[in-house]
């Protein structure tokens, strides 16, 4: 989540012997891209409790349809998006700073950050949700720590969930889920290398040209299928701890994973600079025609199914994966051709990025129960929330990622 490396002509494979490289430009679109994720993300959360049938911290007594299907164009594609930027600078600095380095910097930026939010902003949510909407009898902080959120006390009768202990990580588990993925690229590259001692070949020529049509088909029927197979069993917004740690949602792995990857290979082979304009635009019209029709015909229709093994699943499957693919590689070609500008508060909401990413739940949460009593019709109400999330996040991420001792981390 750091500044982004920009892409230049290489076609050197990933197992290569580490040596110095030329420096790239700054790729100050790729900056544009992630923030505007983020603040999708930011976005997506105030219109929880106003559309989506999901559990969230607070409870909207009115729902709009739109905002429904917002969030569910929306999840699908921008978490993969945002795994795919992060990806692309891990080998820039993995070769820059060495395996060992690298690690640390990553424990210290990403893991740290998930450790203390885990331990701060998470229970403070969850403990205003209990307070809020369990209908239990009065319990200070300290106790619901030890013995809700952490699960040292018995489960209370009629525990509705969504699991036990309240234990949980909120919107800290992509930057668990981003650090998992680096260490496992690191081990990868470790093996890489190693059998690059005794077997060297060149790399596939379908790694070193960029994507083409035919290419992007496979990604998102091999994903739609694999994604598939797994929501017969774990279908969308079923969170499992895998390990018994890290937070995952099992119907969209397979998408986060493989957008990590292509990631990393794109800055390997320059995927994005020589990604063609006609195919960009063309997977952009894809995506952008399949989330007009989900406005149109919204989410409550028969072929939308989380999961099962039904037509239904299958069908709504395949649209979310040409929708996330669509989506990504239209938005990388369109951020490369268009938004490529930068000035100071660019730089600042890019350097910030991170930041806004870690602290804005509790600020939109916040903001939702201040609106709670509020008349307004409910697309205004979430407009108002989204708005004032998105300045507060900004506002208070740039100035606090500057003061001395956070900036290592944040």
């Amino acid at each position: 989540m750091n500044n982004l490396p920009a892409g230049g002509p290489v076609t050197a494979p990933p197992s290569d012997p580490p040596g110095p490289r030329p420096r790239r430009p700054h790729l100050h679109y790729l900056d544009n891209l992630r923030v505007a994720m983020i603040l999708m993300v930011v976005v997506h959360h105030a219109a929880q409790p106003y559309g989506p049938a999901d559990w969230w911290y607070f409870r909207g007594d009115r729902q709009h349809e739109d905002l429904a299907t917002l969030s569910a164009v929306g999840g699908a594609f921008r978490m993969s998006l945002l795994f795919f930027v992060a990806a692309y600078l891990v080998p820039r600095s993995v070769d820059g700073k060495g395996g060992w380095a690298f690690a640390r910097g990553r424990l210290a930026r990403l893991g740290v950050p998930f450790l203390v939010g885990s331990a701060t902003i998470i229970p403070a949510l969850m403990y205003t949700y209990y307070v809020q909407y369990r209908g239990y009898p009065p319990i200070s902080y300290g106790r619901y720590y030890l013995d809700v959120f952490l699960g040292f006390g018995p489960e209370p009768a009629g525990w509705t969930g969504p699991i036990w202990p309240d234990l949980q990580f909120g919107h800290l588990w992509f930057i668990q889920n981003l650090l998992v993925f680096s260490l496992l690229y690191l081990a990868c590259r470790a093996f890489a290398r190693l059998a690059g001692r005794w077997w060297k070949r060149p790399a596939p020529a379908w790694l070193t040209r960029a994507p083409g049509h035919r290419s992007l088909l496979g990604l998102t029927f091999g994903l739609a299928v694999i994604a598939f197979l797994v929501r017969v069993d774990y279908p969308l917004d079923e969170w499992v701890p895998l390990f018994e740690f890290v937070q995952a949602e099992p119907a969209r792995l397979a998408q986060y994973t493989a957008f990590f990857a292509a990631g990393v290979l794109a800055y390997r082979y320059d995927w994005l600079g020589r990604l063609s304009r006609r195919v960009g635009y063309t997977w952009l019209a894809v995506g952008s025609l399949l989330t007009a029709g989900l406005f149109v015909t919204g989410t409550d229709t028969p072929y939308f199914a989380t999961g099962g093994a039904s037509a239904a699943s299958a069908c709504w499957t395949l649209v979310e994966t040409a929708l996330c693919v669509g989506l990504s590689v239209g938005l990388l070609t369109l951020f490369r051709d268009v938004f490529t500008g930068h000035h100071r508060l660019s730089r600042a909401m890019a350097d910030g990025s991170y930041t806004i990413y870690l602290i804005h739940l509790p600020i939109v949460v916040a903001l939702q129960f201040a609106f709670a009593g509020v008349d307004l019709p409910v697309p205004v109400l979430f407009a108002a929330v989204a708005t004032l999330a998105m300045v507060a996040s900004v506002a208070i991420a740039v100035p606090l990622r500057r003061l001395p001792g956070l900036r290592a981390v944040l």
